[in-house]
């Protein structure tokens, strides 16, 4: 097997790791920053049904754990395995949230950037959201 090209998104949170990767730990919250699964998730035992444009996915999502992971292993209805690492770390007072993003084997460099670009939107929302609850909770 070759080595996929990979390209790291990723964004900076003002928010303590820690409450950031709690947020992001629960599948529920997904579909409020991540754009590809806004119809939602249903939870069938150790998995999630994630519904999309080419069928049912299957999500399974890594542990909960204390070192900020928040991979996902997704397979796509024709059997395809699509491994996400998301990770958070701390930053400073705040956090980094990082995407490896892999380029698929049938993937064409329009199709790779399109999708780099949909990663970073999707940090773009998660940052918004946390930093503004963030504003609510200390200042509101």
């Amino acid at each position: 097997m070759t080595t996929l090209a990979a390209k790291i998104i990723h964004t900076s949170i003002e928010r303590d790791w820690r409450e950031v990767y709690a947020f992001m730990a629960k599948p529920e919250n997904m579909p409020l920053w991540a754009s590809g699964l806004s119809s939602g998730l249903k939870r069938d035992g150790e998995e999630w049904i994630a519904p999309g444009p080419l069928g049912n996915a299957r999500v399974r999502f890594a542990p909960d754990n204390a070192f900020g992971v928040v991979d996902h292993l997704v397979t796509l209805e024709n059997g395809v395995k699509v491994h996400n690492a998301l990770r958070v770390v701390p930053n400073g007072d705040g956090a980094e949230v990082t995407f490896t993003l892999l380029r698929q084997s049938d993937m064409s460099d329009e199709q790779f950037a399109g999708d780099a670009e949909w990663v970073a939107k999707d940090l773009a929302a998660l940052k918004s959201i946390l930093e503004s609850e963030s504003d609510r909770t200390h200042h509101g």
